[in-house]
């Protein structure tokens, strides 16, 4: 389990459009509005695939 901090999201259209893209990637994570966090629940690969999914919808992931 990897938890990446997002710190641009601000609402719940931002969880959605970030679910929409793992669920597309194939990416078991949970996204948290109120931490601010996508814990990604996968191998190191996962947690890059979900890095570059964020950063294509414009948001930026730091690895906790």
């Amino acid at each position: 389990m990897t938890v990446l901090k997002v710190e641009e999201m601000h609402c719940n259209k931002c969880v959605e459009r970030i679910t929409q893209a793992m669920q597309t990637a194939k990416i078991d994570c949970t996204v948290s509005l109120e931490d601010k966090t996508v814990t990604v629940n996968g191998c190191a690969n996962c947690v890059k695939t979900a890095i570059a999914e964020l950063d294509d919808l414009g948001f930026s992931a730091v690895e906790q």
